[in-house]
């Protein structure tokens, strides 16, 4: 996955600045910030990409394999590490809390990577994850992109929400609260102001899920 993401990593960040990803990214901070801003104590983004979710959730640290998007991410004022989520490169029990921002679609083994999150937190920490539903119009759109060799999402594998939820749940975590958003669909005119509704809603195209 490294090197497939380090050719792409400026194109992959300059995307949240065009219309659509503005637009987009505005709508999924808004869902994450309902469930835990701040989530307090030491935090981690797993996946941390180019740092965008991070720094405006205001998480001082990330971990993720590719070089040229730890790159960007250092330039925000992330504190980076090189590593997958399925082998953090941290003791145990070191955080309090752990961000995955659309990671869990791109890792290899997705058990093992919430079981490798399981280990790193402390008692009574949270796990906060952002997800696009495979049974949503954006999980399809991207789907789509997939089957044509994008260059991003050619690398993802989308789950359901129930998926989502029983695998984490599978590691040792309970549910605590969610959060939906991403109500019109792909290529339509965003809303002016992010919608974003409290719990799972179905048919959305981002949902954010709160675990302790």
């Amino acid at each position: 996955m490294t090197q497939a993401f380090d050719p792409i990593a400026d194109s992959y960040d300059q995307w949240y600045d065009a219309p659509e990803g503005r637009a987009v990214f505005s709508a999924e901070l808004a869902c994450l910030r309902l469930l835990c801003t701040p989530c307090g104590g030491r935090s981690l983004e797993v996946g941390v990409g180019t740092g965008r979710f991070t720094s405006a959730l205001g998480v001082a640290e990330g971990v993720d394999p590719s070089g040229q998007m730890l790159e960007i991410a250092a330039g925000r004022g992330i504190q980076t590490y090189t590593g997958t989520a399925e082998d953090l490169p941290f003791a145990d029990d070191t955080f309090d809390g752990l961000l995955l921002a659309l990671t869990l679609c791109f890792v290899t083994d997705s058990e093992r990577a919430a079981m490798e999150c399981r280990r790193v937190l402390r008692a009574q920490a949270r796990l906060l994850v952002g997800h696009i539903p495979a049974d949503s119009s954006w999980g399809r759109h991207y789907e789509e992109k997939k089957a044509t060799g994008h260059p991003v999402y050619s690398h993802a594998r989308f789950l359901t929400t129930a998926q989502v939820v029983a695998l984490i749940e599978g590691a040792g975590f309970r549910l605590a609260g969610a959060a939906s958003t991403l109500f019109w669909a792909p290529g339509a005119v965003p809303e002016t102001q992010p919608r974003v509704e409290a719990g799972i809603v179905p048919g959305v195209g981002f949902v954010g899920l709160l675990f302790t």
